[in-house]
């Protein structure tokens, strides 16, 4: 996810490391859910394959069920967002949401489960195994759900005719060398998923565009969107061309799969524009790109293709190559808290397309998370810093590369400082940020920063700031090496702090001890 606050200023083991084999664990999905469009429910069935890498006996498994966040007030999102002033204006004129139906199963056999001690977390349950899960074994774990969507104000829901099926079905919590890491839904904070493999069947009315994690299955459908998509690039300024169904049925059903992704999430409406287009990489592989929006008059959405195909290739170039063989972009609602929301080869974007600096940097922003939340998957709730500060320290030099511009200044930048050239550029606005008195440490979990505006401020802009410290020490082309080092060691994987410090100190050959101190410490970086 993506928001700034607007300044008034301007299976591998690390045995190699001395730590023990590294595991984790593996889910394997299979899902067939259905869109009632009339009354905004999602209903479906699930199998799970849940596989059991860890050394340890488990019985039991935390299962998120996170619709349940928007049932009442007093669950931990509603809560969360009422004790935020910049916020609260979220829920006015709202309608709820919930999961209901669940009739959990444990290889056949009805499994008892187990409410969360928390009142609160209501959209966290516990299922119990009728016989514990041994290591390197498998459960298979099957449930019927019923969503009903709420209207959109956090990140999944509907507005405007469009459906946002985000943190929808039930999903184990990730089981690490920690523990379990079972935690409730929020607003401000997010996410850590195992990974796993994904069949979905998403049946909707067929006149419905959906834009998905994965790759659609359906060759005739699929098509369509390339030709439709191809077109819409080729001819920009004439009257977009768009979707009908490709047949008289009143309903059909999309399906789409991927592999080695730690969650899914997919989108509908009506009215979609869709744009198309390949992205070949220095490698020589080309992915498909897609990009869905509305046809407002006026749009700059037209181009937007355009910045989705420079951030992968950009992002590429800088870090390791995308891994996944689609990229989308999707235009949501407008959204006062951010700007966008990402989910593996699919995000959606929530900002307003004021101008092209700005569009083309969420979408950049959000793209990237493609690296920083999916291929490298580390545990968003309790260090947010390793997700979106990385991210936003490549999305500054994306914007300042293509336009000298950076998200946090917006159009305060003087003239002869965007005159200069871009590392000098980006050397004067890392001066200025330094100056901000970003008081928070940087390494505290999600929920325990003081608003919003807090965390955004201190887990992008300050850790940008602190990574660009260090690439100040050992420079650019070092810097760029040692992410690199750290992409290849642990994508697919779910790093840690003191993995990503330990990778780092391999590929840059000095201790860096004094800058990951520097996570803990409050107060800016003035002084260092």
């Amino acid at each position: 996810m993506r928001k700034y606050l607007f300044l008034i200023l301007i299976g591998i083991s690390v045995s190699a490391f001395g730590q023990k084999p590294y595991w984790q664990q593996h889910v394997r999905y299979a899902i067939d859910v259905s869109l009632d469009d009339k009354n905004h429910i999602i209903s479906g069935n699930e199998l799970i394959v849940y596989k059991n890498n860890s050394p340890d006996t488990l019985r039991f498994i935390w299962f998120h069920i996170w619709p349940n966040a928007y049932k009442q007030e007093s669950t931990a999102l509603f809560q969360q967002i009422k004790s935020d002033t910049s916020r609260r204006k979220k829920l006015e004129k709202i309608t709820y949401g919930s999961i209901e139906g669940l009739d959990f199963k444990v290889n056949g056999k009805k499994a008892l489960t187990e409410p969360h001690s928390n009142p609160r977390y209501i959209d966290i349950i516990k299922v119990k195994l009728s016989e514990p899960l041994k290591p390197g074994d498998s459960a298979t774990i099957t449930t019927g759900f019923k969503v009903r969507l709420p209207s959109y104000f956090s990140r999944s829901g509907y507005a405007d005719g469009e459906y946002m099926a985000c943190q929808w079905y039930p999903k184990p919590a990730v089981y690490d060398k920690d523990g379990w890491h079972e935690f409730p839904y929020l607003d401000m904070g997010e996410f850590y998923s195992e990974y796993g493999s994904f069949k979905v069947n998403i049946t909707v009315p067929s006149q419905y565009v959906v834009g998905a994690t994965g790759v659609l299955q359906n060759p005739d459908e699929l098509q369509a969107y390339k030709t439709i998509g191809a077109k819409n690039v080729a001819n920009r300024t004439s009257i977009a061309v768009k979707y009908k169904p490709l047949n008289n049925r009143a309903i059909k059903t999309l399906t789409y799969v991927m592999d080695n992704v730690g969650d899914f999430a997919w989108f509908a409406d009506k009215g979609f524009v869709i744009q198309y287009d390949t992205i070949k990489l220095a490698s020589g592989k080309v992915i498909d790109a897609f990009n869905y929006y509305h046809d407002k008059p006026g749009t700059i959405w037209n181009n937007s293709i355009d910045y989705t195909k420079d951030a992968v290739k950009k992002y590429s170039q800088w870090i390791g190559e995308y891994e996944y063989p689609v990229v989308q972009v999707v235009e949501g609602p407008e959204n006062n808290s951010s700007g966008g929301m990402e989910y593996p080869t699919i995000t959606l974007i929530t900002s307003p397309d004021a101008k092209k600096e700005s569009l083309d940097a969420v979408i950049a922003h959000e793209v990237g998370h493609n690296w920083f939340m999916s291929m490298l998957g580390s545990n968003e709730r309790l260090h947010t810093w390793q997700d979106e500060g990385l991210n936003t320290y490549f999305e500054f030099r994306y914007e300042a590369d293509k336009y000298r511009y950076n998200s946090v200044f917006g159009d305060n930048i003087p003239e002869d400082v965007k005159a200069l050239p871009e590392k000098e550029f980006q050397s004067r606005l890392y001066g200025a940020m330094m100056q901000i008195p970003l008081n928070s440490p940087i390494d505290i979990p999600a929920d325990k920063f003081a608003s919003s505006d807090d965390y955004s401020m201190t887990s992008y802009v300050k850790t940008a700031l602190w990574l660009f410290m260090l690439e100040h020490e050992v420079g650019r082309e070092r810097m760029d090496k040692a992410f690199q080092h750290y992409f290849q060691q642990w994508s697919g994987r779910h790093p840690s702090p003191n993995d990503m410090k330990r990778s780092f100190e391999e590929s840059l050959g000095v201790n860096l001890d004094r800058y990951f101190q520097l996570l803990k410490k409050e107060g800016g970086f003035q002084q260092q």
